[in-house]
């Protein structure tokens, strides 16, 4: 006799949420009254929330309703916008002085006293309103500059930067939310060696990341083993002083900067610098290149081709981006964020059968881009400035997460061939259903008014888009804004070549946006909302790990622990007793279950540079190296980035002795000995992961250490 067996099918959908995921929700997303009481019941009542904000746009009641209800359907199957939305759409009457928008840049901060100090002003109502917030601080004229003004000497640019650190720890204290800062810097600044070394002081800038803002020529010149000439603009008024020779080579250098007014510029618009110091710019590179094993900074953007590739190309000049880098914006630009968790589009996961719901994930973007382009009527932001550019150009940041989790489900491993083309073809499929639904909300809404307003063609752009030449553009011409953008940009000429009738009925009526696409490091909202999905376009860290996260009123990070979504998938659905490392056979994990120490820094940039290509901002991403990773075979790796197209590359090497990372694996908090001294001069050693009573509360040695050593013990 023959017996038939049903099998409950379980889905990706049914897996329980972990405790730590709960707690992050609670504490960071979660809706409560003044007094305490939560207000959202459950995560459910969070998207309920949102879903009610972003529909409350639209321009009727039934349409209100309608895009409710889809707004809540693509919630639920995966679309999670960025952090400060979800916190904060919808809280008007609890927080009325808070932003949707996660990303900004401050306006070019000139290099005068008064508007040093009225950028830290602005700067601090954007970080209180809960954006983070990027500058660019080469600007400034060099350390040892003489100021006529003040008939003193600068102390030069990093000086001011300290008060911007300071105003940012204060500010975010208050809040109960750690501030976010990105700091640039060109790498053709006189005092970039300065900069390259300021986080080796001990809780020095910590409330930054920071990046160099590294050119053409300056990689040209590593290349063909050249020197490197640190130089800084020479205003009007020195000129008219001294009267130097400023075609003498050997003493000036002409180069692009962020503005003209009161430097000397020739007619190609490009300002005269004069030339503190020369040195071989491999010496240069060997010094980010250490700085950046032994420190993890700083970040290195690739400022020439994030101008080159940006879709406004014309009427931007972007230098700095927002604190995780994968937003370049020009002076107050602002991007709203939000992410697809792909974990939630595979089906059948671990089987032979395992497979991508490619129509779903397509319908899910479309709704998504239309949420998002309604995060812009509540933005919330605290400058004009700012609120201006956001609805000139309506730009947002649509990516995904989960990207790692998603591979191991579907059988691959992350960095493989096979995964590789799988991230080319999740990226393009969001770029070009994001992109149609920009053509269906233009015609329905209008497009975003820099589309409808026409430029006067310039040499400039003529030099930079030799087709315009070919296509019968003239100088002084006028050309609109939908033309610049759609005929133009080389990014979406790359789209041209998937969906060229879309680029074309975009060129006639305007895109809705200028932006659609960017990938953020998604650090909570992968945590909490996606169950610990892989964080943005990373693989998981470790499948069991700790997390260090801030507490209101705890003097030190506390750990928590953690396991990957892929893990707890695979234990819900194949086999409960399975773990990572285990030896037994009842318990070990398949082989394409990887994490970020095994895979090779190659294949990160191989998975980043297969995204970018259809990536229209930029990409948040760190190649996590061994802590035992050769210093030579390190260097190697950012020549590599170069080389395959990124805009942009960070690392990071687990090192204890300069900090301790947010994401922590057991092994290394007990391979590490960490030396306390006492008052008396007693030292006291404790591992790592140790549990330590001091001031009334339990830290772990790794946490306490840091927290003493950078100076924010007891501050949180």
């Amino acid at each position: 006799m023959n017996t038939l067996v049903k099998i409950q099918v379980k889905e990706v959908g049914g897996i329980p949420f972990q405790e730590a995921s709960l707690d992050i929700w609670d504490k960071k997303y979660r809706l409560t009254a003044k007094d305490g009481s939560p207000i959202d019941g459950s995560m459910d009542d969070t998207y309920k929330r949102v879903a009610r904000a972003l529909a409350g746009v639209e321009a009727t009641e039934e349409l209100r309703e309608q895009w409710y209800e889809s707004f809540l359907w693509a919630l639920r199957r995966g679309a999670i916008p960025a952090g400060r939305v979800t916190s904060n759409a919808g809280s008007l009457e609890h927080k009325p002085a808070t932003s949707t928008i996660n990303c900004t840049v401050s306006g070019t901060i000139r290099d005068s006293m008064d508007d040093i100090l009225n950028k830290v002003h602005e700067a601090g109502l954007t970080l209180k309103a809960g954006c983070g917030i990027g500058y660019e601080f080469s600007t400034l004229r060099p350390r040892g500059a003489y100021v006529s003004g003040a008939g003193a000497y600068t102390s030069g640019p990093l000086s001011f930067m300290d008060i911007y650190d300071k105003m940012c720890f204060t500010v975010s204290s208050a809040g109960g939310r750690r501030g976010a800062q990105m700091g640039t810097f060109d790498i053709g600044h006189p005092d970039v060696l300065e900069f390259i070394r300021a986080k080796r002081e001990n809780g020095r800038l910590r409330q930054f990341n920071l990046s160099l803002l590294i050119t053409d020529e300056f990689m040209q010149a590593v290349n063909s083993d050249g020197e490197w000439k640190l130089a800084f603009p020479l205003s009007e008024r020195e000129y008219e002083a001294d009267r130097p020779d400023i075609a003498d080579p050997s003493k000036f250098v002409w180069r692009d900067w962020p503005y003209t007014g009161g430097y000397v510029t020739n007619e190609a618009g490009l300002v005269a610098c004069r030339i503190y110091k020369t040195l071989p710019a491999r010496r240069v590179w060997d010094l980010i290149m250490s700085s950046t094993y032994d420190f993890a900074e700083p970040g290195f953007i690739l400022i020439d081709r994030v101008n080159e590739m940006n879709n406004n190309w014309w009427v931007e000049n972007i230098r700095a981006t927002n604190p995780c880098g994968e937003q370049p914006l020009p002076p107050y630009g602002s991007c709203l964020l939000g992410s697809v968790n792909l974990t939630k589009f595979v089906l059948d996961p671990f089987t032979d059968n395992a497979r991508f719901d490619w129509e779903t994930y397509r319908k899910v973007v479309k709704i998504f881009t239309r949420m998002l382009d309604n995060v812009v009527e509540i933005n919330g932001l605290p400058l004009a400035p700012q609120r201006d550019e956001i609805l000139r150009k309506r730009r947002h940041g649509m990516g995904f997460l989960g990207l790692g989790s998603a591979i191991t489900m579907l059988c691959m491993k992350y960095g493989s061939r096979k995964s590789v083309a799988f991230t080319q073809n999740v990226s393009r499929e969001m770029a070009v259903a994001g992109w149609e639904a920009a053509l269906e909300l233009a015609r329905e809404k209008g497009p975003a008014p820099i589309m409808t307003e026409e430029f006067t063609v310039t040499p400039e752009m003529l030099r930079r888009r030799p087709e315009m030449v070919r296509d019968g553009w003239r100088v002084g011409a006028r050309a609109p804004g939908r033309v610049l953008h759609a005929r133009y940009s080389r990014y979406m000429q790359r789209i041209a070549e998937a969906a060229p009738e879309l680029v074309d009925e975009l060129a006639e009526v305007g895109a809705r946006f200028t932006h659609h696409t960017s990938i953020a490091p998604t650090g909570t909202i992968s945590l909490s909302l996606a169950n610990n999905a892989s964080n943005g376009i990373e693989p998981s860290f470790a499948h069991h790990y700790f997390r260090n996260v801030i507490r209101v009123g705890k003097k030190s990070k506390e750990k928590i622990d953690v396991f990957s979504f892929e893990l707890l998938a695979y234990r819900e659905l194949v086999n409960p007793r399975a773990m990572p490392d285990s030896q037994s056979p009842a318990e070990r994990l398949p082989e394409y279950f990887l994490c970020a120490d095994d895979i090779g820094p190659r294949e990160h940039v191989d998975i980043q540079a297969a995204a970018q290509l259809w990536i229209d901002s930029s990409i948040s991403k760190t190649a996590n190296v061994p802590t035992d990773y050769k210093y030579e075979d390190f260097k190697d790796i950012y020549l590599y980035a170069h080389e395959q197209g990124l805009k942009g590359c960070t690392t990071f090497r687990f090192n204890p002795e300069a900090f301790q990372g947010v994401l922590v694996k057991e092994e290394d908090l007990k391979s590490t000995t960490y030396v306390f001294t006492l008052e008396d001069g007693t030292e006291i050693e404790a591992r790592g992961d140790q549990e330590i009573e001091y001031d009334g509360e339990r830290h772990t040695a790794a946490n306490l250490f840091d927290a003493i050593k950078e100076g924010y013990y007891g501050k949180f």
